[in-house]
């Protein structure tokens, strides 16, 4: 019976009876390590009922693995998740579903039917239609960094519109008018909703996003940085600043600039997303939108808890990012030289060529 069990964990622990309780039912204020000592003790004297679910899958769904492969984004993403899983005494392993392997449909029948544990599905390469295969789990399961259009899943991802829209109002309000896009040319959710961002931002301030300052770039490093450097082979005109999808095509595309002689900021501002480790170190720093990937993980694991305790609500919880600014945005208020629209153009043309 179930005073007995808490009086037992009381004294194996040596924590009081209503720790003991406070932990158990995942209450705020019991400390970190106590609640995992509880956890193990629990599990041991075998409290813990077998429909309990203490296991959390992390699965990290690849369509090609442009995206998820060569970053150090989503380390950092499990980490948090990680963290939060020891915490409350639950177990997380990593697994990936690969949908080029033959076997895929197999691992994901097993992995959502699979009722002793719950499932993040890492959802940054999926599409719609990858997603039917997902539906009609048995476990309790959660997406993150992807939204289901249909709302059939509960989500956890980043608010990609509003802070794609807010850094090119940023770059609006630093004087620049002319303003591309560099465009990850896998289309996933979360650019998508990026472009509707940077869109929406351009249109309200009177402006047509142009077609000519629009570049599709590979979505690595090294891919936004050859296609990045091919565009420019061809002497296109350039925009006064660019948005970025995010900070790997940003640094390619900036290495490339770099070596074509177009100077950042000073010909060309740049903004990126992401705030990985490596924009606060290459120069000029890359001013960005800081997503706090360990808080995204960790928001999921307490999402997911809430399903596997029974809460039936679908919800879509979206982590805000935070507004860093480095070096490698021009101010064109203050420069001079941008009198019209197209001063900013006058004064990069001088630096390039």
């Amino acid at each position: 019976d179930m005073k007995v069990s808490i009086k037992k964990i009381s004294e194996v622990t040596g924590f009081s009876p209503a720790t003991v309780s406070n932990a158990l039912n995942y209450k705020r204020g019991v400390n970190k390590d106590t609640a995992a000592k509880i956890f193990r003790a629990a599990s041991e004297l075998g409290y813990l009922e077998d429909n309990r679910i203490t296991k959390v899958k992390f699965a990290i769904y690849k369509k090609t693995g442009a995206i998820v492969d060569d970053t150090p984004f989503f380390p950092l993403l499990i980490d948090g998740a990680e963290k939060e899983c020891r915490s409350c005494g639950m177990e997380m392993s990593v697994c990936t579903l690969d949908s080029r392997e033959e076997n895929y449909e197999e691992q994901v029948r097993w992995l959502i039917h699979d009722k002793s544990s719950a499932v993040i599905l890492l959802g940054t390469e999926l599409t719609e239609e990858a997603l039917e295969l997902y539906r009609g789990a048995s476990c309790p399961m959660l997406l993150l960094d992807y939204w289901s259009a249909d709302m059939s899943f509960n989500g956890v991802l980043i608010n990609n519109a509003d802070s794609a829209r807010m850094a090119t109002e940023y770059l609006l309000s630093r004087g620049h008018r002319s303003i591309g896009y560099l465009r990850g040319n896998f289309r996933i959710k979360a650019f998508r909703s990026r472009a509707v961002g940077y869109q929406v931002a351009m249109s309200k301030a009177g402006l047509t996003p142009e077609k000519e300052y629009m570049v599709s770039l590979g979505t690595t490093m090294n891919g936004a940085y050859r296609d990045m450097k091919e565009y420019l082979a061809g002497k296109p005109k350039l925009p006064t600043a660019y948005f970025a999808d995010n900070d790997m095509i940003a640094l390619g595309a900036m290495k490339a600039l770099t070596e074509a002689g177009i100077r950042i900021p000073e010909d060309v501002s740049v903004i990126g997303f992401d705030d990985l480790s490596f924009s606060a170190i290459v120069s000029p720093g890359l001013t960005t939108l800081r997503v706090s990937k360990q808080d995204m993980g960790r928001a999921a694991v307490r999402r997911l808890r809430e399903i596997i305790e029974g809460d039936e609500s679908k919800l879509k919880i979206q982590i805000c990012t935070q507004f860093v600014e480095r070096g490698s945005v021009l101010d064109l208020t203050v420069c001079g030289g941008s009198a019209g629209p197209d001063g900013g153009d006058q004064t990069r043309k001088e630096g390039s060529e």
